[in-house]
């Protein structure tokens, strides 16, 4: 197995489309493993990770702390809310005290744009952007576009849509420069004000309207409506979005193909961006993605430190 080309993995432009492929390649055989009665593997029992969160995270943390264990690592969860950053020490001395640890590899969330690659100028472990404010959210990317590959096998000709939050989401920015390299056909709807300027740096087709964008569709992805950040006044009302922009079973089982799946990033907010039980329906493989993550994760961790024997 050769080791990524990348060092550290800032954003989905570090990989090549051959790795991307190689990764779905991985998280297949993990998947398998991960099912199986023996489900560990203590291939980096000598290496030690530390899950630098200084943003809430439930799922994404969850995940890669299974990824890591799966392969044997030794985990350290950086607790913000009881370390010196709470005290205003300086996310540089933070990482400089830690790195004293024998980090080998950082998992990093946090509000700031930019900030894994700010963290790399202080330490010689590797590192994964497990999130960086609006910019990037790769391993999600990852897991969606492994998900659609285990569905389809292939992403060309693929229509893909995704509908809700263009705006606030680090989650699409990823995923439409993935899915531009992988060759996919794209559909952003999303309201004008919740739309950047920066969206004609992509290529893909863009609309207000939902029905036009689940028409023909292969692949429906909604988008969580991150009312946390949500505190210029950039729509109405919660109801009002979704009427215009929510994604119901009638929408979807009257316009999208009929093999297509619903997918979203999660957590959902139902009643928002998805309507009524959709999310339950047995098109939906939102449950399947969370599973993905995990073993794209392991995928991804093992690839990128030069893993070898599986």
């Amino acid at each position: 197995m050769i080791a990524m080309r990348a060092r550290n993995l800032y954003d989905v432009d570090e990989l090549e489309i051959m790795e991307v492929y190689e990764l779905f390649e991985l998280a297949k055989i993990f998947k398998r493993r991960m099912s199986s009665p023996v489900n560990k593997l203590p291939i980096f029992k000598d290496k030690t990770v530390c899950n630098l969160f200084v943003e809430p995270s439930t799922r994404t943390k969850n995940s890669f702390e299974l990824a890591e264990k799966f392969l044997g690592m030794n985990v350290l969860n950086f607790n913000t809310s009881s370390s010196a950053l709470s005290k205003k020490e300086t996310l540089k001395d933070t990482v400089l005290t830690l790195s004293s640890m024998s980090i080998d590899l950082y998992v990093i969330r946090h509000r700031e744009p930019g900030s894994p690659a700010f963290i790399s100028k202080f330490t010689d472990a590797q590192i994964i952007n497990a999130g960086d404010g609006l910019h990037a959210h790769p391993t999600q990317a990852l897991l969606d576009t492994f998900t659609i590959f285990e569905r389809f096998g292939s992403f060309k000709d693929l229509r893909i849509s995704i509908i809700g939050d263009y705006y606030h989401s680090r989650v699409i920015r990823s995923n439409l420069k993935l899915l531009n390299k992988l060759g996919a056909n794209i559909t952003v709807c999303s309201p004008s004000t919740l739309t950047p300027k920066s969206s004609s740096l992509y290529n893909m087709n863009f609309t207000n309207d939902v029905v036009e964008a689940i028409k023909g569709s292969d692949v429906v992805m909604g988008l969580r409506m991150q009312l946390e950040r949500q505190t210029d006044g950039l729509f109405a009302s919660l109801k009002e979005y979704n009427e215009n922009f929510g994604i119901t079973e009638e929408l979807f089982e009257k316009y999208a193909n009929k093999n297509a799946i619903l997918m979203h990033p999660g957590p959902i907010n139902r009643g928002v961006e998805l309507s009524g039980s959709i999310a339950d329906k047995h098109y939906s493989v939102i449950n399947e993605q969370v599973k993905n993550g995990v073993a794209t994760r392991t995928a991804l961790i093992y690839k990128m430190m030069g893993g070898e024997g599986i």
